[in-house]
């Protein structure tokens, strides 16, 4: 049953108020024989489904974003790549592609820009992952104050900062090498940092495992730690502290 068709049985007293409330939530799948799409995740969680567009074959890319189009009106795709993004502006002329970040974006970018999440890099190479988290943000409602390149190699960049900052409900940190910058920015703030270790550096970083290790390790207080280069994951916690803040 779509929306429509609970409600009219509501209407007709086929169904109670709560029945309907849990169909809504926890309906409709669509069914696309290939995949199963959670239509109604926005209802459920606050959030809409998102495509993580890594190994889909092009032929289905495009029947998933067409169907989730339909459901909600838009969709967010992350770690997209050029042929893919390519294959789906023949589909959908009109979608967004950041090339840098592989955020794939069909509809409105942004609904609203409420609150603060303020999301720092420590360098611009860490840019692939602080722009899926500021996009990721940005499509989910929240407003983003961007502040890269601020790495501990020149601390006097970050604390120019410090006034931006101190005034965001949460704060994404995004840094690869040893992953120091998490811990200084957590002895900075009052509000929760999410630290985002990242792929980048040389041999011993062991491709941003390192990073993990130094940021899970903090001694600094408020500080939680996702998987690395997961900007997105970062992204969907912030959002979540940032509404609880409004």
């Amino acid at each position: 049953m779509n929306i429509n068709e609970i409600l009219q049985k509501v209407k007709n007293g086929e169904i109670s108020v709560e029945e309907a409330e849990k169909l809504i939530r926890f309906e409709p799948i669509i069914d696309l024989g290939y995949a199963n799409l959670d239509g109604n995740r926005e209802a459920r969680q606050g959030f809409p489904e998102t495509v993580y567009c890594v190994g889909k074959p092009l032929e289905t890319l495009t029947g998933i974003f067409a169907s989730l189009y339909e459901a909600n009106g838009r969709v967010l795709g992350t770690r997209c790549t050029i042929e893919q993004a390519e294959v789906l502006a023949e589909a959908f002329p009109d979608i967004f592609y950041d090339a840098v970040s592989g955020v794939v974006i069909l509809g409105e970018r942004s609904v609203r820009s409420e609150g603060n999440i303020c999301i720092i890099s420590a360098g611009t190479s860490d840019m692939r992952v602080s722009e899926e988290a500021a996009l990721t943000c940005e499509f989910f409602g929240s407003k983003v104050n961007r502040i890269y390149d601020c790495g501990v190699s020149g601390i006097h960049r970050l604390l120019s900062k410090v006034d931006i900052i101190s005034e965001a409900n949460c704060v994404i940190v995004a840094a690869g090498m040893e992953g120091a910058l998490a811990s200084v920015v957590g002895g900075l703030v009052s509000v929760p940092v999410i630290a985002v270790p990242t792929s980048v550096g040389y041999g011993a970083s062991y491709g941003g495992l390192a990073a993990f290790l130094s940021m899970v390790n903090s001694c600094a207080n408020g500080i939680s730690v996702v998987n690395i280069d997961n900007g997105y994951g970062a992204a969907y916690n912030a959002c979540m502290i940032n509404r609880l803040a409004l």
